[in-house]
């Protein structure tokens, strides 16, 4: 014996009466939880930005310190060094950010085949999470795109002090509107099987520098 259909409505219908409410219910009793977790840290500014190095390199990144007056000079080292010479950029980069002698293609819409061409990427950042060794992008003028921070397969951060906060939320509190768009980086990208196999660049860039700016404004 067949059974009728029953409509999306009616098992929405039936989910409220079994609840005892709505989507209003709902939302009042979502403002009535407790909200006792940790919302800000306790950490002076040096051990925060302590904590933020060391669990970047616990991710296996390559972080170097430089002072606000250095840091051109900082990123011309870093890129030497890394022995690659095809670089993207975002459209709103500092033009002293990328050092002569390379080349440089400045995305303004690039396609995919032109990203996939190039050896690495220098980008900005919005916020450093120091709990978790995490870098936001919000991707404006000197973050980029998202594809420029995911296809290249190595990836120069600048983060300065005064972006690092200690927790998520300290993080949110930044935020004065909902970012379009973000993307969360916790070291270079990498994921394991079963056997707990490595294997880095899946989902991102295999290889993360960061340049933590020590900027005047830690506070």
């Amino acid at each position: 014996m067949k059974m009728a259909p029953i409509s999306r409505q009616a098992i929405l219908d039936r989910i409220r009466k079994a609840t005892g409410g709505g989507a209003s219910d709902v939302a009042g009793s979502y403002a009535e939880l407790e909200r006792n977790y940790i919302r800000t840290g306790n950490l002076r500014a040096d051990e925060r930005i302590a904590l933020m190095i060391e669990r970047l390199r616990e991710y296996d990144a390559e972080v170097v310190e430089a002072a606000p007056e250095s840091l051109a000079q900082a990123i011309q080292g870093q890129l030497a060094a890394s022995g690659r010479r095809r670089f993207v950029a975002p459209a709103g980069l500092p033009a002293e950010w990328m050092a002569g002698g390379l080349e440089w293609k400045i995305d303004q819409g690039l396609g995919t085949d032109e990203i996939e061409g190039v050896e690495g990427v220098v980008t900005a950042a919005f916020c450093g999470i120091a709990d978790s060794g995490t870098m936001v992008l919000h991707h404006s003028d000197d973050e980029g795109r998202r594809v420029i921070s995911l296809l290249p397969d190595w990836h120069l951060c600048v983060l300065r002090a005064s972006q690092v906060v200690e927790t998520l939320p300290e993080y949110f509190a930044r935020c004065t509107e909902a970012p379009a768009l973000a993307t969360y980086i916790s070291g270079p990208s990498a994921t394991a099987d079963i056997e707990m196999t490595r294997i880095k660049g899946v989902h991102g860039p295999r290889f993360l520098h960061v340049i933590v700016v020590r900027d005047d404004a830690v506070s």
